[in-house]
């Protein structure tokens, strides 16, 4: 849990020094962050951004297990964007049923796609 508290809170310093804020939706990794794919976890950062008049916004959604979705995804399975000035989605297998550790690697993904997004926003805005 440490290593998520520290990717959350260098995120929220990015975005704080910049003035920026953000919304979260999520499905799958039980509130440690807010159809599963990529366009569907674009798609629900777009609207969740848009929804909070947010600078940006980080969605998930796909299946922490120990069984998989309704979908159709296995258990391990997780679509991450992130969408602001910069978007951008992944996947993530996990290959596994643990519950609580992809909820963990599902998070820690999200944390680090938005810390990688915002790295890339400074550098093209300098």
């Amino acid at each position: 849990m440490q290593d998520l508290i520290a990717r959350a809170d260098k995120a929220a310093r990015l975005l704080n020094n910049r003035g920026e804020t953000i919304a979260v939706a999520e499905s799958s990794t039980g509130g440690l962050i807010a159809a599963s794919t990529q366009s569907y976890a674009l798609l629900l950062a777009q609207t969740a951004r848009q929804r909070f008049s947010a600078t940006w916004a980080v969605a998930e959604s796909g299946a922490t297990g120990p069984t998989g979705n309704r979908y159709g995804d296995p258990a391990g399975h997780s679509c991450i964007a992130v969408a602001g000035r910069s978007e951008r989605a992944i996947t993530l297998e996990t290959g596994s049923s643990d519950r609580l550790g992809n909820m963990h690697a599902f998070t820690a993904a999200a944390l680090d796609l938005l810390l990688d997004v915002l790295a890339g926003d400074a550098a093209a805005s300098a």
